[in-house]
């Protein structure tokens, strides 16, 4: 573990990535390390859920986050059986979906905090890479004026920005939109400029805790050439024409809905 008031020394490869942490994070990062070698790591503590759930009160209303913590009971009840789906997944496109001894990260409170800002002073990125992170805000984004800041989003944008959005392109009958973005990072929920987009292929074998391995598995690729562009200033950002749409968890009637009545649990 490295404290962000230790001397840091920028990492040779230039490559940054701000995490909170989780099985795609990880897989992404070992991706990351595979190509670039030295890769820093910057760790944000996970935000509080009583945090999260008070935002959502304000913005979606008491009834639908009730419903939205409700659904988690029946979520949970579909992780019975996927063991076997999870390993499959890993073996076959060898994911390293769990944090590496060696990490090395520099943990910081928030990627909001100052000390955050004073460890992207130190190690200098020359491109920062986000994943599984709170929005940046203003402050941030302002010290990394300048450096392409990047992040990967387990979603199609900006038909399915926000959460889950695998889960949501099924759900919503849309097949063709079960893939992820690398995006640029800007003060909007995932409607930054699309740089790579990944088409992945679930089964009927995968439910709600298995679509973020099969969407890491396919997007690893778009990871690397999106970095690899920041890094020799390639980098050629382009929206899409598609209806923007910001999804956060399901509800309690609409997942049972759609797990009986399309069969994606």
């Amino acid at each position: 573990m490295t404290s962000p008031s230790s001397p840091l020394q920028p990492p040779a490869s230039g490559v940054v990535v701000l995490t909170s942490g989780g099985p795609h994070s990880w897989i992404m990062i070992d991706t990351l390390k595979k190509r670039f070698g030295d890769v820093a790591v910057i760790l944000e503590e996970g935000e509080p859920q009583s945090a999260l759930r008070a935002r959502r009160r304000k913005l979606l209303g008491l009834p639908t986050v009730v419903s939205m913590l409700a659904a988690k009971v029946p979520i949970r009840l579909t992780r019975f059986g996927t063991e076997g789906r999870v390993r499959e997944l890993i073996e076959t496109y060898d994911l390293k979906p769990d944090m590496p001894d060696d990490l090395g990260a520099v943990h910081v409170p928030s990627v909001n905090s100052e000390a955050i800002r004073k460890a992207l002073r130190e190690l200098q990125p020359k491109v920062v890479f986000v994943v599984s992170t709170r929005m940046l805000g203003k402050k941030t984004l302002a010290a990394l004026q300048g450096v392409p800041v990047i992040n990967y989003h387990s979603g199609v944008t900006p038909a399915y920005r926000g959460m889950y959005g695998g889960y949501f392109a099924l759900a919503n009958g849309e097949p063709e939109h079960f893939g992820g973005t690398v995006h640029l990072v800007d003060a909007g929920v995932d409607t930054g400029g699309i740089l790579y987009q990944s088409r992945c292929e679930p089964t009927k074998r995968d439910n709600f805790h298995t679509y973020l391995f099969v969407l890491a598995a396919g997007s690893r690729d778009i990871v690397v050439k999106a970095v690899e562009d920041a890094l020799e200033g390639r980098l050629k950002p382009y929206q899409r024409d598609l209806p923007s749409r910001q999804y956060y968890f399901p509800t309690f009637f609409s997942y049972i809905w759609t797990g009986l009545t399309r069969g994606v649990w």
